[in-house]
């Protein structure tokens, strides 16, 4: 009875040993023990070559691509497509501060939309306006698209002025760097574009933003003015208007507004003076300054009927028809819980070239 005994005694220390033999090639250690042993062997001199983790798979939203027809499709960055004509350039990310949603002008291209299966030329602009965000008041730059039904461009040409400037120029689109682009949709962007069928056209712009600071301040501040153009066969609303902007010269300037039909300007220098805004030294100054700008208004209304005219009078039949049935859509970002309510603001004026829209969404 006692060998038995001896022989699973022998047994037992046999296995301890193996166990202890295990245990020492690291075989049945424990994670902790071996980080330990690593550690040990990096202190001795041994590089111990740690594993790389493996990078986290990176989900971005896919961008939905609309269905306009058979042929062509678009994506949600339609808006940002058309350049934000006569927006600062200083502004330009101010934009981009709220998440704006223009699913509107991306639903009206789908089918059965107002603009499904149409020519359409598109241009951006801005809005400044004092809007709650988060529940302070601020001024927001509203991003606006200007949808053009036209079966030809509307123009070739851009528009430059504002109270800022006293002479208003019209340029040819390229010498601002700006033309009308086919809208290429993201899953044709690798084909070219002259083999695309595309009904969309959108204003561009390949002026380089870093390329700024070595333009004079004049021609930045070119952009800053501009307004897409339009030569309309009805009169501009300001084409008989009587009233110039005036900006007279002193520090600060003088800024006021002069109807030469119902202001007497002998009674509204007067007036200047009395109010400490004129100084009595400047009186005559002030009134040949008004007159000349009276003089250049006129001689501008009188032009601009000119070219109207010839305008009409040189358009073949097919071109003129294009103009009389162009239709003007201006798309407002939608209202979501992420933007500020502009309900209130929207109005139906583009720019002075343009007008009113005919529909605003």
């Amino acid at each position: 009875m006692r060998k038995p005994r001896a022989s699973k005694k022998r047994k037992a220390l046999a296995a301890a040993a193996r166990e202890e033999e295990g245990s020492s090639s690291g075989g049945s250690k424990s994670p902790e023990e071996l980080q330990k042993e690593s550690n040990k062997g990096a202190a001795r001199g041994k590089r111990v070559k740690a594993a790389k983790p493996k990078p986290e798979t990176e989900y971005l939203p896919e961008k939905r691509n609309l269905d306009v027809n058979n042929s062509f499709c678009m994506q949600e960055d339609l808006w940002q497509a058309a350049f934000p004509v006569g927006t600062e350039w200083d502004n330009m990310d101010k934009i981009s501060e709220i998440n704006w949603d223009f699913s509107n002008l991306e639903n009206a291209f789908e089918e059965g939309g107002e603009l499904y299966g149409k020519t359409v030329y598109m241009f951006g602009s801005t809005e400044a306006q004092m809007l709650a965000v988060n529940g302070e008041e601020k001024v927001v730059l509203i991003p606006i698209v200007v949808a053009v039904v036209s079966p030809i461009p509307p123009s070739d040409q851009i528009g430059i002025k504002s109270v800022q400037r006293e002479k208003e120029e019209i340029l040819p689109m390229k010498t601002m760097k700006m033309a009308w682009i086919p809208y290429i949709p993201l899953e044709d962007r690798q084909s070219q574009v002259d083999r695309l069928k595309t009904q969309i056209f959108t204003m561009g712009c390949t002026q380089r933003r870093s390329a700024l600071r070595r333009l004079k301040v004049e021609r930045v501040k070119q952009y800053d003015y501009c307004l897409p153009y339009l030569q309309s066969l009805k009169a501009d609303e300001d084409e008989d208007d009587t009233v110039v902007n005036i900006m007279f010269p002193l520090e600060p300037p003088i800024v006021c507004d002069f109807d030469w039909e119902m202001d007497d300007l002998e009674e509204f220098t007067d007036n200047l003076i009395s109010e400490e805004t004129l100084p009595e030294d400047k009186k005559d100054e002030f009134k040949e300054y008004v007159k000349e700008q009276v003089r250049e208004r006129r001689k501008a209304q009188r032009q601009a009927k000119e070219a109207r005219k010839k305008a009409i009078e040189d358009m073949d039949p097919k071109t003129r028809a294009a103009f009389e049935n162009m239709k003007f859509y201006k798309f407002y970002p939608v209202q979501t819980p992420d933007t500020p309510d502009i309900s209130k603001v929207k109005v139906a004026y583009i720019n002075r070239y343009y007008g009113k829209a005919h529909f605003v969404r």
